[in-house]
């Protein structure tokens, strides 16, 4: 029977640490009421999908009255030092559970539907991996049917070269990969303007 799970990894919202490039450009306040918004976007879209199990990995501490629903979110707190180690432990704790094929996501890129991600799970049934390609170098969304640790260790994350590092670490094990459309997170205030969306009243 085929399990496809969807992980989330998202931040507690704390005024001066939670979007804090964002927050160069807007503030502290404006910056936790826009990123509120981008969770809500990311909660619908990940509600959008049919049978598949969603999880909820938050940075510091689970919030049972955050607006995620409980009962359609397993909520649980990263594990890890950095990214790398905090999305591969979430990666391992699905597969520990039997899912066959696994998205993980963040909770800041407008782009992420709920069609994209049945685009990514879909990806799945033929490739061994999926990866939506960030506009900085990085990437929005990893997919995968089994296990790939050697994708998170030793990788210097937050630059441009995140998504050719990750293809080719892919390439060297002779792994199939399926890639989505580019989009770009929101991390400035020129991000959120891109997708055309209104800059909310804080």
């Amino acid at each position: 029977m085929q399990r496809p799970a969807l992980i989330i990894m998202v931040k507690n919202p704390i005024a001066g640490k939670t979007k804090t490039r964002l927050a160069k450009d807007v503030g502290n306040k404006q910056a936790l009421v826009m990123y509120d918004r981008l969770m809500e976007h990311t909660r619908k879209q990940a509600l959008g999908l049919q049978g598949v199990t969603r999880y909820l990995h938050y940075s510091s501490f689970v919030d049972d009255e955050d607006g995620w629903p409980n009962g359609d979110f397993i909520k649980l707190v990263q594990v890890g030092e950095g990214l790398g180690e905090r999305m591969a432990a979430a990666f391992d704790h699905a597969f520990v559970r039997g899912h066959d094929r696994i998205v993980i996501i963040g909770s800041d890129c407008p782009g992420v539907t709920t069609e994209l991600l049945n685009q990514a799970f879909s990806a799945l049934s033929t490739d061994e991996l999926v990866v939506g390609p960030a506009e900085d170098g990085g990437y929005y969304l990893l997919g995968m049917r089994h296990a790939h640790p050697y994708l998170f260790t030793e990788m210097t994350w937050s630059v441009d070269t995140v998504f050719e590092e990750t293809m080719q670490r892919a390439a060297k094990r002779g792994l199939s990969v399926a890639t989505l459309r580019k989009f770009s997170d929101v991390d400035r205030l020129e991000d959120w303007v891109a997708y055309g969306w209104e800059v909310p009243k804080s």
